[in-house]
């Protein structure tokens, strides 16, 4: 059984939020939407959990029409970005509360809320009130107390974004680990690819109001269908530059020759080329490789990483790559594109290689 959304639209006056939108998520899957601020994630998930009504299109839930059911009526879990609890309750009655408004045997709420305490790490905080815990520990609970209820939809709309790194990290590795073996389709969404990646899955990557691809997330990010899903998913943002390929060659920046690498089966013609910033390098690499040369704008630096904002011909391209490589800002620099790794795309921006 599965939740499924038929060509739901969401308009607000004259604006379109969500332009028609097809998608099925299977039982027990776990889902990524992948998009930048304003994308329309939360109000994707707020049409799936039944918060909004979609203008038009129809929702089903296990084989049932659930497109008018209020939220109230369905088994639904939801995870902010700002967590939420209440205040004047411990831990242990925020977990428990979906629970006792069910109605549930203590017996079985004692059990459930220890379980997910437990898996959250959280035992030693039952007894504290939400004003005595760090940052990390409140979101932690807002997470236990919407996993505690067994939910069938699980919605997490960007609940790490607030927390500090270490806490990020040690919650991305946790949480699909709460929810495998699980019946309960999850919906997690994000602005970094990062994490769609870390979390694997599946991923809808979204632009202004538009699904542009979904399926198995790896599969995504290596053969994104076009270049707005290619751009959603890289960050720092995917590098860009008009190429004209003739025969075995690439001619790219108003003269420069390239090999032609990942374009060599394509016809002749002019295409835009896609290179992810980790693919251009301060050193060449073994494989099919194409220079740049332009004055370093940014260096970031860090203990294992070096990322650099060149100005190439009026635009910017970055680098990401291992090691540490201090370019003065200001100077001249050349690197390196690894051509056979890059993505072609056609003129309607379709990825034809």
């Amino acid at each position: 059984m599965a939740l499924e959304l038929i060509d739901i639209a969401k308009r607000v006056g004259g604006e379109t939020h969500i332009h028609p939108t097809s998608l099925v998520l299977p039982e027990g899957s776990f889902n990524v939407l992948l998009g930048t601020t304003l994308a329309g994630k939360t109000t994707l998930m707020q049409l799936m959990a039944g918060i909004q009504k979609p203008s038009t299109g129809t929702i089903r839930f296990r084989g049932k029409d659930v497109t008018g059911l209020a939220v109230q009526k369905r088994n639904v879990s939801m995870v902010y970005q700002q967590f939420i609890n209440y205040p004047n309750l411990s831990v242990y009655d925020n977990i428990a509360s979906p629970l006792r408004v069910a109605g549930m045997a203590r017996a079985e709420i004692e059990r459930r809320v220890m379980a997910a305490a437990e898996l959250l790490r959280l035992v030693p905080m039952l007894k504290r009130r939400p004003s005595e815990l760090s940052g990390g520990q409140q979101q932690r609970t807002a997470i236990a107390r919407a996993i505690v209820k067994d939910s069938d939809l699980i919605l997490l709309d960007e609940p790490l974004a607030n927390l500090d790194y270490k806490l990020r990290e040690e919650l991305r590795d946790e949480l699909p680990k709460l929810f495998a073996g699980r019946n309960a389709i999850v919906v997690y969404a994000t602005t970094e690819p990062t994490e769609a990646l870390l979390f694997g899955g599946h991923t809808a990557t979204l632009h202004e109001g538009r699904v542009t691809q979904f399926g198995p997330t790896s599969a995504i990010y290596r053969a994104p269908k076009d270049i707005l899903t290619a751009q959603v998913f890289s960050d720092p943002p995917i590098n860009t530059a008009v190429v004209e390929k003739r025969g075995s060659s690439l001619t790219v920046f108003g003269g420069r020759r390239w090999p032609a690498g990942a374009a060599a089966g394509l016809p002749d013609g002019v295409y835009t080329l896609g290179v992810r910033p980790h693919h251009v390098t301060p050193l060449p690499s073994a494989a099919e490789s194409g220079e740049i040369e332009g004055r370093v704008l940014v260096t970031e630096l860090s203990g294992s990483e070096s990322v650099i904002h060149l100005d190439v011909g009026g635009s910017t391209w970055v680098s990401q790559s291992h090691g540490i490589h201090p370019f003065e800002v200001g100077t001249q620099a050349k690197l390196h594109v690894e051509v056979s790794r890059a993505l072609f795309f056609g003129p309607s921006g379709e990825r034809v290689s």
